[in-house]
């Protein structure tokens, strides 16, 4: 698997692991939500993610919850499926390299 290098800036550090960490979390509450047909709940993670990702120098993470929450309102499960997979996908690929301050 190819290793996504993300570049981020040092005062986050102690924030990453644990951001990192809740949106793996964030994927069992969404398959549990989809389990469950929680369109509502698959939204509102969707939008957040979609908000805190770009935040944290997650780009990619920003998009996929864009795509989870428009997958919602339109009620595309399978669609859902396949960003929660994209998700994990990135979350087990991407590797951070925190910057040295200028």
């Amino acid at each position: 698997m190819k290793k996504i290098i993300v570049h981020i800036d040092p005062d986050l550090r102690e924030l990453i692991p644990g951001y990192l960490q809740n949106r793996r979390k964030d994927i069992d509450t969404l398959g549990a939500a989809l389990k469950e047909a929680d369109l509502k709940k698959i939204h509102t993670l969707g939008h957040s993610m979609k908000g805190s990702g770009g935040g944290y120098g997650f780009m990619p993470i920003s998009v996929i919850g864009a795509a989870i929450e428009k997958a919602a309102k339109e009620k595309s499960t399978d669609n859902i499926q396949t960003q929660l997979d994209k998700l994990l996908s990135y979350l087990d690929s991407v590797s951070v390299v925190y910057d040295l301050p200028a």
